[in-house]
């Protein structure tokens, strides 16, 4: 099992660039970057954040799930 995510489907949806997202969540760019090539799994707290942004349930935006 692996935490998938749909964030980048969901900010473009939104029209929000990386950029954007970062500065209303309080992280960088490149935090949010890494949470969409699943490289960084983001901490309970951002996550809540990032789906409080995005207007979603926290689990709109992230799943355990398997890849592939």
């Amino acid at each position: 099992m692996e935490l998938l995510n749909n964030l980048k489907e969901l900010r473009k949806d939104r029209g929000l660039t990386q950029a954007q997202l970062a500065v209303a969540t309080g992280v960088s760019r490149k935090t949010i970057n890494t949470i969409e090539n699943s490289v960084f799994i983001p901490s309970t707290v951002l996550a809540l954040r990032l789906a409080g942004v995005l207007k979603v349930r926290v689990e709109n935006v992230f799943e355990l799930g398997q890849k592939g």
